[in-house]
């Protein structure tokens, strides 16, 4: 996985304790241990977490988990079956974003 750098570009400056954490602590450590689950399987977990709670992040993470090796047919998939426990609408705004960035 590439190294992040999100975190120092968007609010190095404003928050630069919460930019290195994300930078080098969530994405620099946890997501590295690849032994212990792969990025792919990150990127389905992630994904997952971030449709059911409605996060705009999930964007992001569609495009991280596309970089990933997860193809079309694993998001919607996981799509498909969230709707029944996330919700048809966060469905629907899942897909849309999943559509944009799959068929590119």
């Amino acid at each position: 996985m590439k190294k992040q750098t999100a975190g120092r570009e968007h609010l190095g400056a404003f928050a630069p304790k919460f930019a290195e954490l994300n930078d080098d602590v969530l994405f620099g450590e946890v997501w590295s241990r690849e032994s212990q689950l792969s990025a792919h399987d990150r990127s389905l977990i992630t994904c997952s977490a971030l449709l059911a709670m409605g996060a705009p992040q999930l964007k992001s993470h569609l495009t991280i988990a596309k970089e990933n090796g997860v193809t079309k047919e694993e998001i919607v998939e996981l799509i498909t079956h969230l709707a029944f426990y996330a919700g048809w609408p966060k469905a629907w705004s899942a897909f849309s974003m999943a559509k944009e960035i799959f068929e590119k």
